[in-house]
């Protein structure tokens, strides 16, 4: 009976996002017998990605409406689905295991889990990455990096981002604490993520997080790109969340790098230039490139566009002001979509699933 209803649980979570894939080893099913009991299971797959009061789940669910309302609440204070409070009402939803399942554990996450995500995603969640990467997080500069008179949308730039957001919360980022507490981390900076709207106010009743202004927003940003994390947020105008990434411990990002042409499956409207006759072959810009898309030949660097992601990570720190930021031809300018909504929908169509 367990392992059936934990089978029917990580076929149901291979449906969202960019899905939960079963592996050989069979670790995805430990990890969710870590996180649920058959209790939580069955609640679990009695819900759908849109959110629902409690009074309407417990209409198909063998239980007495406060019954199922506790549950409810008890699982999403373990970061097993996603609660909205608005307007005196509460409201839940089911979940992906990204994101989802693995960051809504950022406050409370421990060795053992760390340890079995990172099998899990050495085994079977990188290839499901490279499928869906390009609906789930998209690359943006910050606004410095992109060539003087070019006109870019403000969805495209990620100051211009988190000042159209009326509450930030940031978070630290669930892939670097991973792998912090397995010894495996790098240096880069641990509190960088930014959750917006009713997911930041999720991140804030749950104390993942903390509300800052778009002043200290912008800050922050900017530290982690001087740190040389990767901005990326999710593949909307309007998007709930936006990460910084490091090549190091990010899943995408180490995915992305498994991949010989990750420009190919990246939603990214930028790509690099060089300057041949300014480039002084300092080779700083080959330090920052976290896809290993620029190289050194004859002594002057070259960008591979096979493997640019246009970050702008390189641009901003050339001492000789020999490398670019430029967009992309009018053929090749994808506008990406409006909302999480129309993401997700995208997403399962790429995958064959509507």
């Amino acid at each position: 009976m367990s392992e059936d209803i934990f089978r029917q649980l990580q076929k149901r979570l291979d449906r969202y996002s960019m899905g939960f894939p079963e592996t050989k080893s069979g670790i995805e099913l430990k990890i969710l017998k870590y996180l649920f009991s058959e209790d939580d299971a069955e609640m679990f797959l009695s819900l759908s990605h849109e959110l629902e009061s409690p009074e309407s789940v417990s209409s198909r669910f063998s239980r007495p409406p406060e019954e199922v309302a506790a549950l409810l609440d008890d699982m999403a204070e373990r970061g097993l689905l996603f609660r909205q409070k608005k307007g005196g009402a509460v409201r839940y939803a089911a979940i992906p295991f990204v994101h989802g399942l693995f960051e809504f554990q950022v406050k409370n996450i421990e060795r053992e889990f760390s340890e079995m995500v990172q099998q899990y995603f050495e085994e079977g969640f990188h290839r499901a990455i490279e499928n869906g990467a390009e609906y789930f997080l998209r690359t943006v500069p910050v606004h410095e990096s992109v060539k003087t008179g070019y006109n870019v949308a403000a969805y495209e730039d990620a100051v211009e981002i988190l000042r159209g957001k009326d509450k930030i919360v940031v978070t630290d980022c669930i892939c670097r604490k991973s792998m912090k507490i397995i010894d495996r981390s790098c240096d880069k900076p641990l509190e960088a993520c930014f959750m917006f709207g009713s997911m930041g106010q999720y991140y804030l009743d749950r104390k993942m997080g903390r509300k800052v202004d778009v002043d200290e927003a912008k800050e922050i940003l900017l530290k982690c790109h001087e740190a040389g994390l990767v901005t990326q947020p999710a593949t909307a105008q309007n998007p709930g969340g936006m990460c910084n990434c490091c090549g190091d411990c990010c899943g995408v990002m180490r995915a992305l790098n498994r991949h010989p042409k990750p420009a190919e499956i990246v939603f990214s409207n930028h790509y690099a230039v060089v300057d041949t006759g300014l480039c002084t072959g300092c080779e700083t810009c080959i330090d920052r490139c976290q896809m290993e898309a620029v190289t050194l030949s004859e002594g002057v660097c070259e960008i591979s566009l096979d493997r640019c992601i246009g970050c702008g990570l390189c641009v901003t720190t050339c001492p000789a002001g020999a490398l670019e930021l430029v967009t992309k031809p009018e053929e090749e300018y994808r506008t990406p979509p409006e909302n999480t909504s129309e993401q997700m929908m995208l997403m399962a169509q790429k995958r064959g699933l509507v």
